[in-house]
């Protein structure tokens, strides 16, 4: 309102340059991110990027397919998130990274969730198709909440590997590992899932406690003779002379068909009322103590004698039960951990006593059928399941006398990953991937690797001589990995590993397309031709061409000497080749792909399946990179679960907060190790949010009426704070660029936080709003502010963006006045040079370092009732040394950089005189800018304005240099 006359008056409110921007102060992106979604979608904002980058640098992250199983928990969420930023990073950093979502389709959980809906008398082909109808209906639920995440991706073309394509290139990916000669067929122990009625694969298997008899079993020697030699002794002729074995096994005993020592221990031939047993030194004292046959430091009756292991080799045993005469044999294995320190061996139920045994060319007899139940024909235990013949068999030791003690043990034990329950191991019939075959590996293979291992230095052996074990090892030494533990983890695991069960006796799954000779077992001759011919079928009609196939077609005459394989792949083959079926196929893609990237139990899945299937094939890893992230947890270390009722639901994030608070977590939390979410957490990552999103808000407010064609100045001209703050901008871009580069995204969050937090709201916004709101509409002052404000606004946007994606798409649409291209067209901000050296920079550090001491001091003020905003006080600062040039070079900016009405540096000697005094103005205060100053009322024809805001409207308008 204004009157006219002497008694003019003015509503100087509407003098102010008041921001005004359409970027809300509320998100509410729970509502608004679902709207944001069907425009870009309606857009094709994900084609416009690729259109927007081809040319550029190919950055390939191949995704690791989750399962078309159930609903998205918050471990998938956390995955595709980190996937997105580095994708979206990639895509600013000036790389096309195209990014092809995939689900893995086969195997037995499809399975059973087909099964409890129809039940399980379903014709094979039907009960496919239904698996199929299955997979693709969790597809489309998976799918609509990841996009939901914001994940830009070809969600319109993801991979499947049930998509008939991949399924025949899955089969071609066999062929080749067949071809290069890593594949065999062999009858060894596998992991066996009773209730799967399957082998499992090592990725399959984890470990639970489980009680089990722990028994002492006594085995009868048969001739004395060779305890004489092997002793240096002379025992009676009716001398009663045993060996013992432990084992928390019972059920196993049956198949037993030797006793192993280590050749290199001693063991001692101690005189009981038992008769004589023979024990390992270190540990008869013990298990005589468990015998009830001597204390602790007694070994019964008295030593005999000590031999070595080896001295023990081929000393015959009568088999407790059984009308079988054993051999004792020398086995590496065997150590001092637990037990007698002999082994009772059954290489028909584990790996070490089947490797032993090949040795020593023992029967690998499997007495036990898929059911876990014993063959009917087997003496004592026929019939049973495995886990009731554990009774009868330690039953049955009792009366004969050979058990010596048992007991109850809790111990670690390998389960079904899926069940729960425990396994078995037990010799089939299986194919497997050879670690210690060497196969033929194509010479371009091993020259790319070699290259590749030669840029890393890493040392280079002669493929032609290696296996596939050794191949897998220089292919990790040639990865990067992050965390850089991941290398050893895997590295362990490949030094370990046995060698790889690929097929399975399941219905959904690709086919081993293999004809095997009906009296020799060997493969058709012209496999690798035939294997090519099923993958053409299989391209037209999927899987069931090979399930509906007359081997005929094929085979001709020969179809009546060969059987047609009914095995299944493991599913984990199908994942793990799709380094063929994937990155070799799709024209975006490239192979090897640059990062691959998973929770840490990957190391033992994916990461390792597609190690082998690729080593076998190219001789060389499929990936340059592998990213690991850790396990959701709750906030006291809790995994989370549904049992726990601890979960928390991405979809209830998402429905409560939005997208990007759940992005903000996930990139601020450190996924090397386990990630922490609660309510509580929740709450600290929104009220982060809200100070990021105010900061951008500020920004585009202040920037809403700059026009970079008319209102741009050459950064000289800028005052020296807002080159300041443009230089810290530039600090902040390449700092946080590196971080996105080394995939440290909570350094990230953590910086471009404290950027908005202290270097801007605490510090450049808080004495930069006077010079918007107070100085001329288009003075110099106001337009250098704004062009700082522009170039931070730019570079923030971008660096937020592959985090914040939502909001960053929302601030870009009116920083750039244009709704219908994403910030990811664009790269990172070309931040001009800021034009300040090392020491401008150094005294703008000491003049924030002096800031928070005044405004500690003026907070004190205010508290004693001295003052009341910071603006009512005057402040003198007594400063010695150089600190007092800095400071009193700014003159009268002083006053604004401080945000007080006056602001007077005065010298003294040493730093010991160094304080602060502030006073309360007492000068009238103006009513448009509301500093307290001597020549308020001094333009009588506006008695209420400061002369600096008279000037700002009437005349000419204040100069500054510094603030």
């Amino acid at each position: 309102m204004q009157r006219n006359g002497s008694n003019n008056m003015t509503d100087y409110k509407n003098t102010l340059n008041l921001p005004d921007t359409p970027f809300p102060m509320r998100g509410d992106l729970a509502r608004r991110e679902p709207q944001m979604l069907a425009r870009w979608q309606a857009q094709q904002r994900y084609q416009q990027i690729r259109a927007a980058k081809r040319g550029k640098p190919l950055f390939i992250l191949h995704d690791g397919p989750p399962y078309a199983n159930g609903d998205i928990h918050l471990g998938h969420a956390v995955n595709k998130v980190l996937k997105d930023v580095i994708v979206k990073s990639k895509t600013l950093a000036g790389f096309d990274a195209p990014y092809v979502p995939g689900w893995d389709c086969h195997g037995l959980p499809i399975e059973l969730q087909v099964e409890k809906k129809h039940g399980k008398s379903i014709p094979p082909a039907q009960f496919r198709q239904l698996c199929r109808n299955y997979a693709q209906q969790q597809i489309e639920r998976q799918k609509k909440d990841f996009i939901r995440l914001g994940v830009l991706g070809d969600w319109e073309h993801p991979y499947l590997t049930m998509d008939y394509k991949t399924e025949a290139d899955i089969i071609r990916a066999l062929g080749k590992i067949h071809q290069r000669g890593y594949l065999y067929q062999g009858y060894k122990p596998v992991n066996w899932c009773l209730d799967c009625q399957s082998a499992l694969a090592e990725a399959e298997v984890e470990y639970e406690d489980k009680e089990s008899p722990a028994i002492d079993v006594s085995f009868e020697v048969k001739i004395l003779a060779v305890v004489d030699k092997a002793f240096g002794v002379s025992l009676p002729g009716d001398a009663k002379v045993q060996v013992v074995i432990w084992t928390t096994t019972p059920w196993t005993l049956p198949a037993n068909q030797a006793v192993c020592v280590h050749p290199e221990l001693e063991y001692d031939l101690i005189r009981t009322s038992k008769g004589y047993l023979i024990l390992a030194y270190d540990l008869a004292a013990s298990c005589l103590a468990r015998y009830g046959l001597g204390g602790d430091n007694d070994r019964g009756d008295g030593m005999a004698a000590t031999c070595k292991g080896a001295a023990l080799e081929g000393l015959l045993l009568q088999h407790p039960f059984y009308d079988r005469i054993v051999p004792v044999i020398c086995g590496e294995h065997v150590t001092l951990e637990a037990g007698t320190g002999l082994v009772h061996t059954a290489p028909a139920h584990g790996l070490d006593d089947y490797f032993v045994g090949q040795k020593y060319q023992l029967p690998a007899d499997n007495p036990v059928g898929d059911d876990g139940k014993f063959v009917a024909s087997m003496p004592l235990v026929g019939g049973l399941f495995v886990w009731k013949a554990n009774d009868v068999v330690i039953d049955s030791l009792k009366n004969s006398g050979h058990l010596l003690h048992v007991e109850k043990m809790k111990h670690s034990y390998p389960h079904c990953w899926r069940h729960k329950t425990p396994i078995i191991f037990r010799s089939t019939p299986q194919w497997f991937i050879g670690m210690e075959n060497k196969g033929h590996q194509e010479k371009d293979a091993v020259e790319s690797l070699i290259q590749e291992k030669r840029e890393h230095g890493a040392a280079v052996a002669h493929h032609g001589s290696a296996s596939l074990r050794d191949i897998a090892n220089q292919a990790v030494e040639a990865t990067d990995f992050f965390p850089h533990w991941g290398r050893a983890r895997l590295e362990a695991m490949i030094r370990n590993r046995p060698d790889w069960c690929v097929s399975r006796q399941r219905n959904w799954g690709v086919p081993m397309p293999f004809f095997v000779h009906r009296e020799t077992g060997e493969l058709h001759p012209r496999t690798t031709e035939l294997v090519e011919q099923v993958g053409l079928r299989v391209e037209q009609a999927g899987i069931e061409a090979w399930f509906d196939l007359n081997s005929a077609e094929l085979l001709g005459d020969d179809a009546a000497h060969y059987r047609k394989l009914s095995d299944t792949l493991d599913v984990w083959f199908d994942s793990g080749a799709t380094h063929e079926a994937v990155l070799r196929k799709r024209d975006e893609l490239c192979f090897p792909a640059d990062l691959y990237l998973e929770g840490s139990d990957q190391h033992r899945g994916w990461f390792q399946s597609s190690l082998l299937t690729s080593c076998a094939i190219n001789g060389r890893a499929p990936y340059r990179q592998l990213l690991t992230h850790g396990f959701t947890v709750d906030e006291k270390g809790y995994k989370m679960s549904k049992s726990r009722g601890n979960g928390i639901e991405p979809q209830d994030i998402c429905n409560r907060f939005g997208a990007d608070i759940l992005r903000l977590w996930v990139a601020s939390t450190d996924y090397s190790g386990e990630l922490s979410l609660s309510e509580e957490i929740l709450k600290r990552v929104v009220e982060s949010y809200r100070r990021i999103r105010n900061t951008l808000r500020f920004l585009l407010a202040n920037t809403s009426d700059y026009d970079p064609g008319k209102h741009a100045l050459p950064v000289g001209q800028w005052l020296e704070i807002d080159r300041y703050a443009l230089a810290l901008t530039k600090i902040l871009q390449d700092e946080v660029t590196a971080d996105y580069a080394r995939y440290e995204f909570h350094l990230a969050v953590q910086k471009l936080h404290t950027f908005c937090s202290e270097d801007l709201g605490g510090f450049y916004l808080d004495i930069l709003k006077d010079r918007l709101y107070t100085a001329g509409e288009n003075s110099e002052a106001r337009r250098s502010a704004q062009n700082a404000l522009y170039h931070i606004t730019h570079s923030l946007v971008r660096l937020m963006a592959p985090i914040l994606s939502f909001t960053a798409e929302e601030a870009w649409e009116v920083l750039s006045g244009n709704d219908d291209q994403s910030v990811f067209v664009g790269e990172w901000y070309s931040v001009p040079d800021p034009q300040m050296d090392k020491d401008g920079m150094q005294a703008w550090l000491k003049i924030t370092a002096w800031r928070g001491k005044v405004n500690k001091q003026l907070e004190e003020a205010r508290s004693a009732g001295l003052i009341g905003s910071a603006l009512a006080a005057e402040v003198d600062i007594n400063v010695a040394g150089a600190d007092h040039d800095v400071l009193a070079r700014l003159g009268d900016d002083l006053r604004l950089v401080l945000i007080t009405s006056r602001a007077t540096v005065h010298r003294v000697a040493t730093e010991a005189d160094q304080h602060i005094d502030v006073s309360a103005s007492l000068h009238d205060k103006c009513e448009r800018c509301w500093h307290y100053r001597d020549d308020v009322g001094a333009d009588m024809q506006h008695p209420t304005l400061c002369g600096r805001c008279a000037s700002n409207l009437f005349g000419s308008g204040e100069v500054r240099r510094y603030a």
